[in-house]
């Protein structure tokens, strides 16, 4: 039942009303085709409408009889090789490539109306970027946690330390005074020798206190 319906299904992608078939010259080398070399443009070869349909992810342009619907010719259109090329004179001609049963041809076609060669060729467009869209699908974002744009991209690093590794820290306002302080005291020396009160607490230590001042009051005999 599945394939039953998707062999049906169709769609219409364009449809032109009246369009003329002209037997074409071959093409010269390097120089592309012109309509005008085309002999008497209203005598065509064959006149009927042309359907553009798209079926199964493929699309054709069918050429019918207005009256019956009997098929003229089929031309697969395929974005990666078109089968459809404008001529170089006119926007109302183009040259359409048919292919069947391994021969190949091709043959002349002319709208009517320049509005009605504009829409056709919206249509091929149109399917050309969904064609494209399809083969060329774009890449799946990652997205965890929202990670920020300015953090760049790779596998984290390790900044821990290792069993063996230390490091030191320098801290600003602690010199070479400090260390000769500590110096000093190793060697049983009074921290405060030399030192006055404003050095002392420049260099992280607390300076000596003076002795209290002796009781006025006269001792009781």
């Amino acid at each position: 039942m599945e394939e039953f319906i998707a062999d049906e299904v169709e769609s219409i992608l364009y449809i032109a009303r009246e369009i003329s078939v002209y037997r074409i010259p071959p093409l010269k080398a390097n120089e592309g085709h012109r309509a005008q070399e085309w002999g008497d443009l209203s005598q065509p070869l064959w006149k009927g409408r042309m359907r553009v349909v798209e079926k199964l992810d493929a699309v054709s342009l069918l050429f019918e009889d207005a009256q019956n619907g009997e098929l003229f010719a089929r031309a697969l259109y395929d974005p990666s090789r078109p089968s459809v090329e404008a001529v170089l004179d006119s926007s109302r001609y183009f040259v359409i490539r048919v292919e069947e049963g391994g021969r190949k041809a091709y043959i002349g076609m002319g709208f009517t109306e320049r509005s009605d060669s504009f829409d056709f060729n919206v249509a091929l467009q149109d399917y050309t970027k969904r064609w494209k869209a399809r083969m060329n699908p774009p890449l799946p974002t990652v997205d965890v946690d929202n990670p920020s744009p300015h953090i760049p991209s790779g596998p984290k690093k390790d900044y821990s330390l290792k069993d063996d590794q230390t490091f030191t820290i320098s801290i600003p306002g602690r010199g070479s005074k400090s260390d000769s302080r500590s110096n000093l005291q190793g060697l049983g020396g009074p921290l405060s020798t030399g030192l006055n009160k404003s050095s002392a607490v420049d260099g992280g230590t607390f300076p000596l206190l003076p002795p209290p001042p002796t009781s006025s009051v006269p001792k009781k005999h």
